[in-house]
C-alpha cells in the first residue's frame, strides 16, 4: 500500500460562541518584562461579536494505491509549511504500512528541527498514518496499539482561556464543571515573579477560591506554565500547600531541567511537565535527572502517537505517571485507553481548544458526565464535516 499523494487542506469556518471566547491569557516566560505582562490574551482567531468566531486550520491528508487514506492535525501554517516543503517529497511512493521507517526518515532528514515545529510537523504526519492504518484495517487506532484497558478513562477539565482574576467568575465556572461530572480541574496562574507580592497573593487566593468551591474530594492542578522560578515556586508552593493540589505543572522553561529537579525537591506537591519537550531523547534527560513526578508530552508536538508510546514505555520503567497534553482529544484517547491506569489516571481535556480544533471535524470527542469512552469509529475518526468549512483552498507554501 503504497502513498499517492499527501494533500494540505487550509479550511475556514465560523464558530458559535457565548461572549467573548478567550478572556483571559495565562502567565508566559515573557511576562518577566513588564512591556508584556499586562497584554491580552492572543485571539488565535477573530472574534466577529459576542457570538461568532472566525478560524482556520490545515489538516494533511496521506492518500494511498490502494484506495486508504489518513488525516492528520489541525495545524497552523507554519507547521503546514514544512510538510510540503521537507515531508512530502520524503513520503511520496513510500509503503504507508512502514510506520517506523517513515517516522525515522522524517526524523534524520530534520537535523535542524530536532525540537519546536519540525517535530510539530512529524507529528501530525504521524498521526496521519495511524489514522490511515486504522483505516484501512477497519479498526479504531487504540486496537492496533494494544489497547484497550478499559472502555473509557476520566477526563479533568482544563480551563485555559477562562477569567483567573475574577473570583466570582472562577468560582462559578469550577462549580459548572463539578456539576458537568468532571472530578478534576486544571487552572492557570496569571502572574509569575515579577509581578511582585501582590501577584503572588493572588495566585493564593485562586488556589484557595478553588479548594473552597471544590471540596476536598476533588483534584486541582495549577499551571505555571514555563514562567517561574526555583525560588518563586518554593515561596508559592509553602503558600498552597494546605490546598493538597494534585500537582504544580511546568514551573519553569523546559530547558531548565536542574530547576525542575531542585524544585521537585524543594517542595512537597507533585511536579508535572515538559509539554514544551520533544522525543524520548528529550523526555529521558527529564526522567534520568528525576525531575518530574507526571510526564505530559503532546502527541501534536512531541513527535506523534508512535513517539509518545516510546516516551510512556521509559516512563512505566520509572513508574511515573504519562498524561498527554490535551488539546486533541481524538488522539489522545487512543493512547490513554492503551495504558496501565496506574501510569495514565487522567485524559486532559482542554476546553477551549478542544471546541477549536474539533470545531470541523464531523464527529467531535467530547466528555460525558467527566469521562470519555472509548471511540468505535476506524482510524483516529478525524473526519471533516462539510457544513462547518465555508471555504477551502489547497495550502500552497510561499
Amino acid at each position: 500500500m503504497n502513498i499517492t499523494a499527501v494533500r494540505l487542506r487550509k479550511v475556514h469556518g465560523t464558530m458559535e460562541t457565548d461572549g467573548t471566547f478567550w478572556e483571559e491569557r495565562l502567565v508566559q516566560p515573557l511576562d518577566v518584562y513588564a512591556e508584556f505582562r499586562n497584554k491580552k490574551p492572543v485571539a488565535w482567531g477573530n472574534q466577529v461579536d459576542d457570538r461568532h468566531y472566525k478560524h482556520s486550520a490545515v489538516f494533511v491528508e496521506i492518500d494511498t494505491d490502494e484506495g486508504a487514506s489518513g488525516r492528520g492535525g489541525p495545524m497552523p501554517d507554519s507547521i503546514a509549511y514544512i510538510v510540503a516543503t521537507q515531508l512530502r517529497p520524503l513520503l511520496m511512493g513510500r509503503d504507508a504500512f512502514a510506520h517506523e521507517f517513515l517516522w525515522d526518515i522524517m526524523h534524520r532528514s530534520l537535523v535542524h528541527g530536532r525540537q519546536g515545529e519540525a517535530m510539530m510537523a512529524i507529528s501530525a504526519v504521524d498521526c496521519a498514518l495511524w489514522d490511515l492504518k486504522g483505516n484501512a484495517l477497519n479498526q479504531p487506532v487504540f486496537r492496533l496499539l494494544g489497547g484497550p484497558t478499559r472502555t473509557e478513562i476520566p477526563a479533568y477539565s482544563s480551563m485555559l482561556g477562562y477569567d483567573v482574576l475574577d473570583m466570582g467568575k472562577v468560582r462559578e465556572r469550577a462549580k459548572q464543571h463539578q456539576e458537568m461530572g468532571y472530578t478534576a480541574q486544571k487552572w492557570f496562574f496569571r502572574h509569575g515573579p515579577m509581578s511582585g507580592m501582590e501577584g503572588l497573593r493572588k495566585n493564593v487566593e485562586l488556589v484557595k477560591t478553588l479548594r473552597e468551591t471544590l471540596g476536598e474530594d476533588n483534584d486541582i492542578m495549577l499551571d505555571c506554565w514555563q514562567s517561574m522560578d526555583l525560588n518563586y515556586v518554593v515561596k508559592l508552593a509553602e503558600r498552597i500547600e494546605e490546598y493538597e493540589l494534585r500537582w504544580l505543572e511546568e514551573p519553569a522553561m523546559p530547558d531548565r531541567i536542574d530547576t525542575h529537579r531542585q524544585i521537585r525537591q524543594s517542595i512537597n506537591i507533585p511536579v508535572s511537565g515538559a509539554e514544551h519537550e520533544y522525543t524520548r531523547w528529550g523526555f529521558k534527560r527529564f526522567i534520568d535527572q528525576e525531575a518530574l513526578d507526571i510526564l505530559q508530552p503532546d502527541i501534536y508536538w512531541a513527535g506523534g502517537l508512535s513517539e509518545t508510546l516510546k516516551i510512556a514505555a521509559y516512563a512505566t520503567a520509572h513508574d511515573l505517571i504519562t498524561i498527554p497534553h490535551g488539546h486533541s482529544t481524538p488522539a489522545g484517547i487512543h493512547f490513554s485507553v492503551t495504558q496501565s491506569p496506574i501510569h495514565t489516571p487522567y485524559q486532559e481535556y482542554l476546553v477551549k481548544w478542544n471546541a477549536i480544533h474539533q470545531h470541523f471535524l464531523e464527529s467531535p470527542l467530547m466528555p460525558l458526565n467527566g469521562v470519555i469512552k472509548a471511540p468505535t469509529a476506524t482510524g483516529i475518526n478525524m473526519g471533516l464535516d462539510k457544513a462547518k468549512i465555508e471555504s477551502e483552498e489547497e495550502f500552497m507554501p510561499a
